[in-house]
């Protein structure tokens, strides 16, 4: 693959495929991931495939998605248009979209978190291209997996290209080299088949041509610290761990959802913002080990109806000592004068201050991933808190300061900084059963219509 033809003359050649890129022209399985270390060709085999396809699949619809838009425009727009002749395809930049003569289409697209589910729900594709999928996260993955459906003739197919490290290195690694695959859910549709899966290694060696026209690129990878070079110049999947929290273990730091003594004290804490509200309930036993059970999520909700959806989220005589938020809901709009922390106590949620030193509250959160002398550690999280716990899981540290977390892809951060709002403030251990100092009312609260005396459902 290479070259197109159209009658008329017009010629599209796309150049020559080396010994790896040629592999990855040839797979078929329904996923196919190309590259590892840095330099193997991987930008450039996506466009020849794309382009391609296109020329000799008439009427094929096709998606390459980057993380950012500048990135996208570099590495594909600019380059497709300018070696796509017009007779063979042309480029409407208003929506993005290249066609081609035969009635073909490659879509390019960005990925920016929730919004792009928003504008991505319904549409179908044959072939989705995802260019560095590790800065994608895996709920991109399987929300874009969704895209791969229609009446056409052609086979469903996913590409991805990756380098190890990025948001996405977990769930790469996972399927595409370690081949671990998920293969025991009660769910038969749920399993992951191994024979859907293929990975195509590629190193800067097999990358000829870019040798030669930049001999100097090997010293520059070599001169790259210990485990960045494993990983880049190498492939080395075991060198980049990825995740800022390493302390953050599955099955240390969560637990079955479960009834917690109504007597523990309970916080909330939260982020807001109208790209995204993040929740979270917690509750503080006698040793004072905070235990998350309970998060909500929503894009787009102005204030008071983030304070209506945060009330009817919390139960019916489930007292609330106090809710912990960032210090920018007390900033005064310009056009109202008032602030965002002024409507939130209207609406009957009222918040506390939180301290918003990035650095500082995201240790407070690895020291309480901690283990205690005991061996515990004085946080966990309900498995039914998902969002929570995937954020967690894929969260990066900043490239500019390794003390702190990385601030993109943005939709993995909203959940993180609501913990760390709580981490970071002081609250105070649970007093044993009885000893409040009075009588206390006598609650029920209802689970499933059963009622449930002296105890708050744990997720």
């Amino acid at each position: 693959m290479g070259k197109g033809n159209l009658g008329g003359g017009a010629v599209w050649d796309g150049g020559t495929a080396n010994e790896k890129q040629k592999l990855f022209f040839l797979a078929r399985t329904p996923f196919v991931a190309y590259g590892g270390a840095k330099g193997g060709g991987k930008t450039w085999a996506v466009r020849t495939k794309a382009v391609g396809g296109a020329i000799g699949n008439p009427g094929i619809r096709i998606l390459i998605m980057r993380r950012t838009y500048p990135e996208l425009e570099e590495n594909h727009i600019r380059p497709l248009v300018r070696s796509v002749p017009k007779e063979m395809g042309t480029y409407t930049a208003s929506v993005r979209r290249m066609t081609f003569f035969n009635g073909s289409t490659i879509k390019f697209g960005h990925w920016a978190g929730d919004a792009s589910e928003l504008e991505y729900q319904g549409q179908e594709f044959d072939w989705i291209f995802i260019d560095e999928a590790t800065q994608f996260t895996e709920r991109a993955f399987h929300f874009l997996k969704g895209c791969l459906r229609g009446v056409s003739p052609y086979d469903k197919r996913m590409y991805l290209t990756c380098n190890p490290g990025g948001v996405g290195h977990g769930w790469v690694k996972r399927l595409f080299v370690d081949r671990d695959f998920r293969t025991d859910s009660p769910d038969p549709e749920e399993n992951e088949r191994p024979e859907d899966y293929s990975f195509i290694p590629a190193t800067v060696e097999d990358n000829v041509f870019l040798l030669k026209s930049s001999p100097n690129y090997l010293n520059m990878l070599a001169q790259m610290p210990e485990n960045v070079r494993r990983a880049y110049r190498y492939g080395d999947w075991d060198a980049l761990g990825g995740c800022y929290f390493r302390e953050f273990r599955y099955d240390v730091h969560t637990r079955e959802p479960e009834r917690l003594p109504e007597h523990w004290r309970r916080y909330r804490a939260l982020d807001y913002g109208l790209d995204m509200l993040a929740v979270l309930w917690v509750a503080v036993d006698e040793e004072g080990r905070s235990h998350v059970y309970r998060e909500w999520t929503r894009e787009g909700l102005i204030v008071r109806d983030a304070a209506r959806g945060i009330l009817e989220r919390t139960l019916p005589g489930e007292e609330i000592t106090a809710t912990f938020a960032p210090p920018d809901l007390w900033s005064r709009q310009k056009d109202s004068g008032r602030t965002m922390e002024e409507i939130f106590r209207e609406c009957g949620v009222a918040l506390t201050r939180a301290d918003n030193n990035r650095v500082q509250g995201h240790m407070m959160v690895k020291d309480m991933l901690a283990p205690g002398r005991d061996g515990r550690p004085f946080l966990t999280v309900s498995r039914a808190c998902q969002r929570l716990i995937g954020d967690l899981t894929v969260i990066q540290a900043d490239d500019r300061d390794p003390n702190d977390c990385a601030r993109e892809p943005h939709e993995v951060t909203h959940t993180v900084d609501a913990l760390r709002y709580y981490c970071v403030s002081r609250v105070a251990p649970s007093l044993p059963a009885g000893e409040t100092g009075e009588e206390g009312p006598d609650l029920t609260f209802l689970f499933g219509g059963e009622p449930t005396r002296g105890y708050i459902e744990y997720g």
